[in-house]
């Protein structure tokens, strides 16, 4: 009997490791960590951070990524499982990515991270109108009242917690904060057009694929902020290295095919639902880290914003649950 309960514990523990929740909770944690890691890299010395050009920062972060994919990018296409038709495909998600990537890396530097990851959360309204525009299936939600009280939420938290910001405690700055949507708006368009182009193809020759066009550009715009910015690494010492190296390989290398899988495995509404508490995570750990401090109404406001988030991502799930019922 013994052996029997042993037996049925580990396949259900196959059936959730295998289930996309192990992806997609370590998607969420790195996540959480990459505007604590870019603080950390490009922040000043009065923001607790290294002084690492933004841009720069960004530029050595995919470069080294960029650096550990194409081994097995190599390895695929001697195999004959490279499909040349991807660079094409590719193109159209680089071109987002490139330019969310170089909004996303510097607005860290000029907000808190946990402010900023609140703000930039808006993302989700953008996601799922270009959803609903490009993917048929998904266009009944907009029928939901559901929706519309989750993009409610939404929008009033993010109004909300800028406006209840305090401008004498923390870091707020109303560049900030439109660098912070703009890096939405391009990651949303980004996610789109991964799902629009590449969805169909392997994760990890995916995103390769798309992380090496993505390095050239990011280091170019890193390039193009001095070379000296560039170089300023080559003085830290080896901690500094390595925590460069490692918010490289936890918050791109890794975790973008992490979120690819979890994707295919879990769907978009559940797995971008989870995602939808990596602010609060990140808040937390800033609170911790660089003394970030949110006041009582902002951390409501914020919750709302998640809650109306999750509302949203949620409807499309229940629209068809509801038809399969029918």
């Amino acid at each position: 009997m013994q052996g029997g309960t042993d037996g049925a514990a580990g396949s259900g523990f196959v059936a959730w490791a295998g289930s996309g929740v192990p992806l997609i909770l370590f998607t969420l944690l790195s996540w959480a960590s990459i505007p604590l890691f870019l603080r950390q890299l490009s922040g000043s010395e009065a923001q607790g951070g290294w002084g690492l050009d933004p841009f720069a920062a960004n530029a050595w972060r995919y470069g080294i990524s960029a650096a550990f994919w194409l081994p097995f990018l190599i390895i695929a296409w001697r195999r004959g499982k490279l499909p040349p038709v991807l660079f094409k495909l590719a193109l159209v998600p680089v071109l987002f990515n490139v330019v969310g990537q170089s909004f996303f890396a510097w607005g860290p530097k000029l907000l808190d991270p946990g402010f900023f990851s609140f703000v930039f959360r808006v993302q989700v309204v953008f996601v799922t109108l270009g959803a609903y525009l490009l993917f048929p299936e998904e266009r009944g939600a907009l029928r939901s009242p559901r929706y519309w009280f989750g993009l409610a939420g939404v929008v009033g938290g993010s109004v909300g917690l800028i406006l209840l910001a305090d401008r004498s405690v923390g870091n707020v700055s109303t560049l900030g904060v439109l660098v912070a949507l703009a890096s939405g708006v391009l990651f949303a368009g980004y996610g789109m057009a991964v799902r629009y182009f590449v969805s169909g193809l392997p994760p990890i020759i995916a995103f390769g694929v798309i992380c090496q066009f993505t390095a050239l550009g990011v280091i170019a715009v890193g390039f193009a902020t001095g070379p000296s910015n560039m170089a300023h690494v080559f003085s830290w010492n080896a901690w500094q290295i390595f925590t460069l190296v490692a918010s490289a390989f936890i918050g791109i290398a890794i975790s973008h095919v992490a979120y690819y899988a979890s994707l295919k495995r879990l769907g978009v509404s559940v797995s971008m639902g989870i995602i939808q508490l990596q602010p609060v995570l990140t808040a937390a750990g800033s609170m911790v880290i660089f003394n970030e401090r949110l006041n009582t109404w902002q951390w409501c406001a914020g919750l709302l914003g998640v809650c109306g988030a999750v509302l949203m991502l949620t409807t499309g799930k229940k629209i068809k649950t509801d038809e399969a019922e029918g």
